[in-house]
């Protein structure tokens, strides 16, 4: 597609479609969920190939390698060529078992636990979070 020498980090973002929008891209940079080798950096921050951004969108946490630059928004399959998604697992699992954590419940109108309820919840949560 359409490589070019200079482009900032927000159009990016916005092209390899890691951001919805591109202001959405230059508001994440402006809070600091946009890191390059840890440090924070600007919407306006040139990107440039073999650079590696870890960008954080709510709990997902993600860890890109750019392997070119993507001046207009394409389609996803497209897209992944401009990039390599170098995110460890051990962060990935995290996000995914946080979707699958037991969730406890009690009936509408069943009142206040009684004593021996708020044991068993107490040990259920112990064992799930050991």
């Amino acid at each position: 597609m359409a490589e070019k020498e200079k482009l900032r980090i927000d159009k990016y973002l916005w092209a390899i479609r890691a951001f919805k929008t591109r202001t959405l891209a230059a508001d994440a940079c402006k809070a600091g969920r946009v890191k390059l080798n840890g440090n924070n950096i600007k919407p306006s921050h040139e990107v440039h190939i073999d650079e590696i951004y870890q960008i954080t969108k709510g709990a997902d946490r993600k860890t890109i390698k750019v392997t070119g630059l993507l001046e207009t928004r394409v389609d996803a399959k497209k897209a992944v060529g401009f990039y390599e998604d170098i995110t460890p697992v051990e962060q990935t699992q995290a996000f995914k078992t946080m979707f699958h954590a037991p969730m406890l419940s009690r009936d509408r109108g069943a009142g206040r636990p009684t004593k021996k309820d708020r044991r068993e919840i107490d040990d259920l949560k112990d064992d799930f979070f050991e």
